[in-house]
C-alpha cells in the first residue's frame, strides 16, 4: 500500500523534501500527469480538504473521479474495502479518502494503488499538517526552537494529534490550551493568555460539535471569552507571531470576526498552501516515491 497515510511513516528529511517541493510548485514549477485518474471518496463533510485535493489534481492534469458516497453502493452497505477495491479494478491510479474511522487504512493493506489520507477519525490528517508546516516554514525559515500552542478541542482533533507529533520531531516546542474537558495531556497545558504573549504560533481549533458525545459545558459566548482569540489577545501577541487555524472557523467562537483576517492571521494562506502541498504529495506518489 503506497501513498500518504500518516506522517509517522515519513522521516523529517522526507517531510522537508515535500515542503520544499510544494514551495517550488507555488513559485510556478509545473508537472503534468494527463494519463492518470484519481478518485476522491469522502465519507465526512469537507470543503477545504476535498476541493483542495481536487484543485491539486486538476493543476497536475489528473482526471478527477468524485465519488458521492450518499448515492454509491456505500448506501447499500458496501464495505470500505470493496468500494476502494472497485475503483482499483476500474483502473484509477489512486484514491483520496476521508473517513470517520480511526486508521481506516488498516483495512486496505491489500490495495496496490496509492491512498492519500484526507483525515481519519481523531487520529491523522497528514496533508493538513504538511500545509501547516509549510506556512510556518515560509514565515520563519526554520522549525527548530519555535514555540507553538494549539488551542481548543484537542481531544477530538486529528489536526492537533498529527501536528504535536511532527512538530516535536522537527524541533518545535509544542503546548496546548483550552477547556479542561478537551485536554488529553498530549502536551504541556498553559493558560491561553500566557500562550498569546509567549508563542511564535497560536493555532486555534474549531470546536467540533459533531464529534462531541455531550454538549459543551459552556455557552458560545463563555467559550469565546475564556478560550477564543479575541482582539485583546491578538494585540498581546509578540510582534512577529502568527495566528493559524485549520478551518472551517467558527467566527465569534474560537476566533473573533475582526481577527480572522487580521495582519497576524495566516488562515487563508494555509488554504492556498494546501493546494501546493497536495500537489507535491500526489506528484511524489505518482512518480513512485511515496
Amino acid at each position: 500500500m503506497r501513498g500518504l497515510l500518516t506522517l509517522r511513516d515519513l522521516s523529517t528529511d522526507k517531510i522537508m523534501e515535500l515542503i520544499k517541493y510544494a514551495m517550488k510548485l507555488k513559485k510556478g514549477f509545473r508537472i503534468s500527469y494527463p494519463d492518470k485518474k484519481i478518485a476522491t471518496i469522502f465519507f465526512e463533510n469537507s470543503t477545504r480538504t476535498h476541493y483542495s485535493f481536487q484543485c491539486a489534481l486538476m493543476n497536475l492534469g489528473v482526471k478527477v473521479i468524485d465519488c458521492n458516497t450518499h448515492t454509491s453502493s456505500v448506501a447499500k452497505g458496501e464495505t470500505l474495502y470493496d468500494t476502494v477495491r472497485t475503483f482499483e479494478a476500474l483502473g484509477v491510479d489512486g484514491v483520496v479518502i476521508r473517513h470517520s474511522q480511526d486508521e481506516y487504512f488498516k483495512e486496505l493493506e491489500n490495495i496496490q494503488i496509492p491512498i492519500f489520507n484526507g483525515g481519519d477519525g481523531k487520529s491523522n490528517h497528514p496533508t493538513q499538517s504538511l500545509l501547516d508546516l509549510m506556512t510556518i516554514y515560509e514565515e520563519y525559515g526554520r522549525f527548530e526552537g519555535l514555540k507553538c500552542c494549539i488551542v481548543g478541542d484537542i481531544l477530538h482533533s486529528r489536526v492537533a494529534h498529527t501536528n504535536i507529533e511532527v512538530m516535536r520531531r522537527l524541533g518545535m516546542e509544542v503546548y496546548i490550551s483550552g477547556p479542561e474537558e478537551y485536554n488529553d495531556n498530549s502536551a504541556e497545558w498553559i493558560p491561553l493568555d500566557e500562550a498569546c504573549k509567549t508563542m511564535d504560533v497560536v493555532m486555534l481549533l474549531r470546536v467540533q460539535f459533531e464529534r462531541h458525545q455531550e454538549k459543551m459545558q459552556m455557552t458560545v459566548e463563555e467559550y469565546h471569552n475564556k478560550y477564543g482569540m479575541t482582539v485583546e489577545r491578538m494585540k498581546s501577541m509578540k510582534q512577529n507571531a502568527i495566528i493559524m487555524h485549520p478551518a472551517p472557523i467558527n467566527r465569534g467562537v474560537e476566533i473573533a470576526d475582526e481577527v480572522a483576517e487580521c495582519e497576524k492571521s495566516r488562515i487563508y494562506k494555509q488554504m492556498t498552501n494546501g493546494v501546493y502541498v497536495r500537489m507535491a504529495v500526489i506528484s511524489d506518489a505518482l512518480d513512485g516515491n511515496l
